[in-house]
Parts: C-alpha cells; structure tokens; sequence
C-alpha cells in the first residue's frame, strides 16, 4: 500500500511539473514483500520516470531513479539508505568539500578515544564521516 502512495506522488509531482506527464501510463512494475522484511520494487512510466529499490524495511535500502530533466537531459540518482542517512549519489549533485584539517583532527581524537558512557556512538558511524569528510569514499 504505502509502495503504491510512493508511486502516486511520484507521477503526481511529475503531472504538476509537466502538463503532458499528466497523460504518462506505467509501463512496468513489480512489488515484493517478503515475511522477514525485505523488500523490492521497481517501476517505469512511459514519460521516462523510473525508479528500483530493494532493503529491508526500517534498517537499510539501496536504489536509484531517472527521470528526464526541463532541459531534456536523463538524469539518475543512485543511493544508499542506513544507519548513515541518505547518500544520494548522481552526477549533477553537489559534491561536499573535504572537511578543514583541524576538524579531521578532531574527529580522530575521538576516534582513538571514543567515549565509553554514551551508548549511542557508532564507531562505524564515526569512521563513515571521517572517510565523507576527508574525500575518501
């Protein structure tokens, strides 16, 4: 159900930005759920919108979209979803800047000394920033 509120938006919002999408069909689409939680779905309109994911539901996803751009240029956003956010990825998103040395540093103090009491730090959270923020992907 909430697939299918995703996809209506989706072509919504494609229908107020284009008066001719409003006339886009769905050419294709599939939906698994399975027991354990995981999931996938894919779908594509005939206005050149298309869209996959697969996760398991509240913990991670993986996935991209497409959809063609007012200057008529196609463009994808592959992403990841986790415990680190959304990580949008597409060759016409800005890319962050490394991070000031001195806040680099910082965040390596911390890492060799992480704090013992707060049960929410993440180690693999605290690595994952440190790699962003240098440009090491």
């Amino acid at each position: 159900m909430f697939k299918l509120v995703v996809i209506s938006a989706v072509l919504a919002l494609a229908a107020a930005q284009n008066p001719q999408d409003a006339q886009a069909q769905v050419l294709a689409q599939e939906s698994v759920v399975n027991p354990d939680g995981s999931y996938q779905y894919r779908y594509e309109t005939s206005n050149g919108i298309s869209a996959q994911e697969s996760g398991v539901g509240g913990q991670s996803a993986q996935g991209s979209y497409s959809y063609t751009g007012d200057d008529g240029a196609q463009y994808t956003v592959n992403y990841v979803a986790d415990e680190n956010g959304f990580q949008p990825q597409g060759a016409h998103l800005p890319v962050d800047l490394p991070a000031p040395e001195h806040v680099l540093r910082t965040l390596e103090q911390i890492r060799a000394n992480p704090p013992r009491d707060d049960p929410n730090f993440s180690l693999d959270a605290l690595n994952a920033a440190i790699a962003r923020l240098s440009g090491k992907k």
